[in-house]
């Protein structure tokens, strides 16, 4: 009659004795004072240790039956399946212990011995003060205006109010091309290819062009009723733009010179670039409109009108063909991409001050801005990310243009203080030793030290 009490937990007889069951005999003991141990069974999968528990049974049964050999091949079937016949169906998870305080893993350095110092990552320094500072006496302070090229001759073209200067980057040497009559004024300058030929636009709405080697003017090119602002070649065709707010283009082997007359731009024309590919046509205006033109086309691909101020600064991308930056004025600040197959704008970003001008460097995903009022400063920047990498300040004036060398190593600026300063800020080519335009510029010797003087 006493054994039904124990139904919950049985008791054994043990030498004709009633034996306690143990969990029973300390709950009487300590009343209320049990502790049970409940597992904790969220790292256990179910399924896998109910087909564990299925497949032992079945295996129980045809154990006998099985030869050595059907026994080894289940055992490496089961590890080739990710099944350990020894894992146990429930399992415990606990955290390990922390260790002591001062406890060193002297295995450490087994896992540690191949491992090299990691990489530092390298930073292009770029140098902060000018090669070389020139004067420029009398340079027309005109926003609007193109006054400097770096051809591929290695010579750095500048107007000065009437006159073009050259001055050559390998030797040093200055001469003067030529000087405008009367009130005229040179308003715009661009190198052909070649190299040899120097596009000049004039106060008077004429675009001459000159043999660079024999200082003699090769032909004149007239079609525009007020003063051609802006130049830019692409093979035998030049292309100008004027205050008359409309572009030209010159095919400059024929007598009938023009081929297009391209309007779409309310107001001066101030920047003109061809896409180095020769297919596109970007323009900006005072009208606050960019302007993207296919080259066999006589109406714009794309009118933009993302700009707020004057569009002077036209740059293409040198690595992505269809990447074109632009930089706005006093009015807008920003810098802008545009992706000129879609039209779309890419990024936007504001420099606080007037964009004078733009330059990608060849070498680097960089671009480099020039700026006016009002720290007058040249920045380089990491595209896509647009973060700062330099700033280089020394003009006390705004930085009107930009010229790059021909091997992409140096960039020439000129501002309104009527200085020009070369600046080494794009770094050597990959591999590439210090060599030809641009790596060195040679010191002046020439009569003409009154017109450009060396600092």
């Amino acid at each position: 009659m006493a054994t039904t009490a124990f139904v919950a937990s049985p008791a054994r007889l043990v030498a004709g004795k009633k034996e306690m069951p143990l969990n029973f005999a300390a709950h009487s003991k300590n009343a209320g004072k049990m502790d049970r141990f409940i597992p904790n069974r969220s790292a256990s999968n179910l399924d896998v240790a109910n087909y564990n528990v299925s497949r032992e049974a079945k295996d129980v049964e045809n154990v006998d039956a099985m030869s050595p050999t059907k026994l080894e091949y289940k055992k490496q079937l089961a590890a080739n399946l990710g099944q350990d016949d020894s894992a146990r169906i429930l399992a415990f998870k606990q955290k390990a212990p922390t260790p002591s305080e001062g406890f060193e893993n002297h295995m450490a350095s087994l896992y540690s011995a191949n491992a090299g110092p990691r990489p530092k990552k390298a930073f292009r320094a770029v140098p902060q003060q000018p090669d070389r500072i020139l004067d420029a006496p009398d340079l027309v302070d005109d926003y609007y205006l193109n006054l400097l090229d770096w051809g591929s001759n290695n010579a750095v073209a500048v107007a000065l109010n009437q006159a073009v200067y050259l001055w050559n980057a390998s030797s040093g040497d200055i001469q003067e091309l030529l000087s405008a009559q009367g009130e005229d004024y040179i308003t715009s300058l661009s190198w052909a290819a070649d190299g040899k030929h120097l596009a000049v636009g004039y106060s008077n709405a004429l675009t001459q062009i000159w043999d660079a080697e024999r200082c003699k003017p090769v032909r004149n090119l007239d079609g525009h009723a007020a003063r051609v602002s802006s130049l830019s070649w692409n093979n035998h065709t030049l292309s100008t733009g004027g205050r008359d707010s409309i572009i030209l283009n010159h095919d400059v082997r024929v007598r009938e010179h023009v081929t297009a007359t391209l309007r779409g731009h309310e107001q001066e024309v101030c920047g003109l670039k061809w896409s180095p590919n020769g297919t596109q046509l970007a323009s900006g205006g005072n009208d606050n409109l960019l302007m993207v033109w296919d080259a066999a086309a006589d109406r714009p691909t794309h009118r933009i009108t993302a700009h707020q101020a004057a569009v002077k600064a036209l740059a293409w991308c040198p690595f992505q063909s269809n990447l074109l930056a632009t930089g706005g004025g006093t009015a807008d600040r920003t810098i802008k991409f545009h992706n000129t197959h879609t039209g779309a704008l890419l990024n936007s970003i504001d420099t606080g001050s007037q964009v004078c001008s733009l330059q990608w460097n060849r070498h680097e995903r960089e671009i480099l801005s020039s700026h006016g009022f009002s720290q007058n400063q040249l920045c380089l920047w990491k595209y896509p990310s647009m973060a700062k990498v330099a700033e280089l300040t020394g003009h006390t004036s705004r930085v009107l243009h930009l010229a790059q060398s021909p091997d992409g190593t140096t960039v020439v600026s000129a501002a309104a203080d009527e200085t020009l300063r070369f600046w080494r800020c794009f770094g050597e080519p990959a591999g590439a030793a210090p060599k030809g335009a641009g790596a060195k510029l040679g010191a002046s010797g020439s009569s003409m030290m009154r017109s450009v003087n060396i600092r």
